[in-house]
């Protein structure tokens, strides 16, 4: 089954370019001219991915991701002409897993797609030949590979796909130092050409939040000044 996008913007003859290319790609799309629209859309249809334009009037896009968040875990590109660091910064803040600014050519849009939806969680295979739970199990702190779930003290830890794949990948090499342009290439598939490493600075805060007693002394994911991140096992 073809992969589903659903591409929202409320320039209907942007929507069709974007369609149009997307379908020649291969790609099966859903298309909304709003953020109403588009939750509907989600709701309903479960598509693999959202790409979804930032400057949309009555609501935009970090309002309607912020909604969209709430329902779905969905990956999200957000579109716009806003190239500033504080604007990408706000996009992933809120919940987006890339950001692409206007104009971009057809095969970087391409290419980031291909890139979000493959680190996007898929179903595990169940049955009698599924392979055994693997959990990364340490003081607190349970990282279950299989399940994609984490807990600490024993209470569960909603995490984003994005936030899950960062600290599997972390918890998985316990000591060692990773830069940011090794886990934008290792977690994200992507690299600073394509990403800003913004994005990794912003999901390790959103861990830390989440995981750590007191975020700004973290126990688990630990800043090496200059360097990158490691996870204290």
């Amino acid at each position: 089954m073809n992969r589903r996008v659903l591409v929202v913007d409320d320039e209907p003859m942007l929507r069709n370019l974007l369609s149009r290319l997307l379908r020649m790609e291969g790609y099966d799309v859903l298309e909304a001219a709003d953020g109403a629209a588009a939750l509907d859309v989600v709701a309903s249809e479960a598509p693999d991915l959202v790409l979804l334009d930032v400057m949309m009037p009555v609501r935009d896009g970090i309002d309607v991701l912020g909604d969209v968040r709430k329902i779905s875990e969905v990956p999200v590109i957000l579109v716009s002409a806003l190239s500033g660091e504080a604007d990408r910064v706000l996009g992933l803040k809120a919940g987006a897993d890339d950001y692409v600014v206007k104009p971009f050519s057809a095969a970087e849009l391409s290419a980031r797609i291909e890139s979000v939806l493959r680190r996007a969680p898929r179903p595990a295979a169940v049955g009698p030949t599924s392979a055994p739970a693997r959990r990364l199990v340490f003081e607190g702190l349970v990282v279950d590979l299989q399940t994609r779930e984490v807990t600490v003290g024993g209470q569960a830890v909603e995490m984003t796909a994005r936030e899950f794949d960062l600290l599997a990948f972390l918890a998985g090499s316990p000591r060692q130092v990773f830069t940011r342009e090794q886990l934008l290439q290792q977690v994200w598939e992507s690299s600073s050409n394509w990403q800003s490493d913004a994005t990794i600075t912003e999901h390790v805060r959103r861990l830390r939040k989440k995981i750590e007693e007191d975020p700004d002394h973290p126990r688990w994911i630990v800043t090496v000044r200059g360097v990158g991140y490691r996870f204290e096992g």
